[in-house]
């Protein structure tokens, strides 16, 4: 399979573009119905404000994708979403709970240096009775004013006002020890495209 794929799905109806994540093969819209668009497998961004920022503070485009840039990124309060599909069963909220402490724990340790008790607050009060099947979507928004919201099939479970916590988990994608390299990666090639 290609690295990328474009296809389309009728949604509403009319037909959105979609992108298909080649190890899952799950579907991501390259546009959600906020006007953010994808800038790489399930993370989505405000391009305006995000192109605002990088001009105003960086100015000219860069020769190669820095950490300055990604930083850049990861310190602002531009508007992003990070989509995650669940791609198989016998996954618990506890589970989903636990490795998100767990990776905001060390991203607020490689940020601060020391151990911060917001990182247990991005999943809330989701209750464990929440069944995650194949295909059920978590979605973690930066918001304005550094607002950490999560949903879990569309229904808010926590909202966290807190610059270290949407600080920790954007660099949990774009820091020097991402997630994914390659989802970094495009997001870096596109924001370079933002100049």
């Amino acid at each position: 399979m290609a690295t990328t794929v474009e296809n389309s799905i009728a949604k509403a109806g009319k037909e959105v573009a979609v992108e298909v994540e080649p190890k899952t093969g799950v579907s991501f819209p390259v546009k959600l119905d906020d006007g953010k668009r994808l800038k790489s497998v399930g993370m989505y961004a405000d391009n305006g404000k995000l192109k605002d920022l990088l001009k105003s503070k960086i100015g000219k485009a860069p020769e190669k994708l820095n950490k300055e840039l990604y930083q850049l990124v990861i310190d602002s309060d531009v508007g992003m979403v990070v989509r995650l599909v669940i791609d198989f069963s016998s996954l618990t909220m506890s589970m989903v709970r636990k490795n998100f402490e767990e990776g905001l724990g060390a991203s607020i340790k490689k940020l601060t240096g020391g151990k911060d008790q917001v990182a247990n607050k991005l999943m809330g009060e989701a209750s464990d009775n929440i069944q995650l099947t194949p295909g059920s979507l978590i979605e973690i928004s930066r918001l304005p004013g550094y607002v950490l919201e999560t949903k879990v099939m569309g229904e808010v479970i926590s909202k966290v006002e807190s610059e270290l916590l949407c600080r920790a988990y954007i660099n949990l994608y774009l820091g020097d020890d991402p997630l994914d390299k390659d989802a970094k990666d495009k997001f870096g090639k596109s924001l370079i495209s933002l100049f």
